[in-house]
């Protein structure tokens, strides 16, 4: 599939959000391997000091700087930045006031630490802005750096105010090198280049986030890209047993004469009694499934489903989920 094939073709930076527990970082990550895939060169950024990223890839700690840890299929690389706050308010500091040394001495004394406390609309301005330089930055020739960012960012309950860095800087600076840092990361994160997107479950309270979040981005003017489903439990009974596990109808005889069949004569009344509990709870989450599936039509986006993988999360199964996301077009 060709980047043109892809939903978010001129899409530069992917912002993943999503509730705690969705799985945020790891399809942020299977999206980078799937936005490098065929020759291209990806920046994945953390911002919330997790080192949630070196886990996945199975790397050392990542120091304040763009390091490969992946290669993607076809070719491509994926590069990852764990962006420091204490390193990167030192780099604002030299870049604008010229003032690095003095910024070591303030890390010193905890200057740092109280300035994103009493003003912490600063800290976010500092990480969409290290993130945002990484989206404009240009070789010699005039060719982007990198194809594509993908930035793991906060849970979704805080996502709106961490992207809309003018508002919260508006009572900062009216004017000055803070308000045009703050103006120049709006341009980028207000730009078509831009896509948020949505982690979510097929669960009440994350769908019912998703839902807020998009709302509440499309309030402020923010770009919505996708919403992910992640973990998806695909049936494994017809129909009719569903519907039969969920009204409390199953022919417990039958179940009996199958695990009999299958050779495990002793105490076969208690392993179907078991089986019978364990498909009552699989109809009760595959109607729940359904369930939120519905309410996620409601929302005019385009929607991705990465499956629960049965021998849990590695390195093979983020090639897995990234394939997966470029098959269906994310990618």
């Amino acid at each position: 599939m060709s980047a043109r094939d892809t939903d978010w073709d001129g899409v530069r930076l992917h912002v993943v959000t999503g509730k705690g527990g969705t799985g945020k970082t790891t399809v942020a990550a299977a999206l980078a391997l799937a936005l490098a895939a065929g020759g291209r060169k990806v920046l994945l950024v953390e911002v919330e000091g997790r080192q949630g990223i070196a886990q996945l890839f199975d790397c050392p700690p990542l120091p304040y700087g763009e390091r490969r840890v992946a290669v993607a299929p076809d070719g491509g690389d994926v590069y990852a930045l764990a962006i420091d706050t204490e390193e990167a308010l030192l780099e604002y500091l030299e870049m604008f006031y010229n003032l690095k040394r003095a910024g070591k001495a303030m890390t010193r004394l905890g200057v740092v630490d109280f300035v994103t406390t009493i003003a912490p609309g600063l800290r976010d301005v500092i990480l969409t802005g290290k993130t945002s330089e990484s989206v404009r930055r240009k070789n010699k020739d005039g060719s982007f750096v990198y194809d594509a960012v993908v930035m793991d960012a906060p849970p979704t309950g805080r996502i709106t105010k961490f992207l809309n860095v003018n508002d919260e800087v508006s009572g900062l600076a009216k004017v000055g090198p803070v308000r045009n840092h703050a103006d120049t990361v709006m341009k980028v994160v207000r730009s078509p280049e831009t896509a948020v997107h949505f982690v979510t479950m097929l669960e009440e309270m994350p769908v019912q986030e998703t839902m807020d979040g998009i709302r509440d981005l499309t309030e402020v003017g923010l770009p919505i890209g996708g919403v992910i489903v992640n973990m998806e439990h695909p049936p494994v009974l017809p129909e009719d047993a569903l519907a039969a596990a969920a009204s409390g109808d199953l022919d417990m005889d039958e179940i009996i004469r199958g695990v009999k069949a299958a050779g495990l004569e002793h105490d076969a009344e208690s392993i179907a009694a078991v089986l019978a509990a364990e498909a009552a709870d699989h109809a009760r989450r595959t109607a729940l499934q359904r369930r939120e599936k519905e309410r996620l039509e409601s929302i005019d986006r385009p929607r991705y489903t990465l499956p629960l993988l049965s021998d849990g999360m590695d390195l093979a199964g983020l090639y897995d989920l990234a394939a997966a996301l470029r098959a269906q077009g994310a990618a």
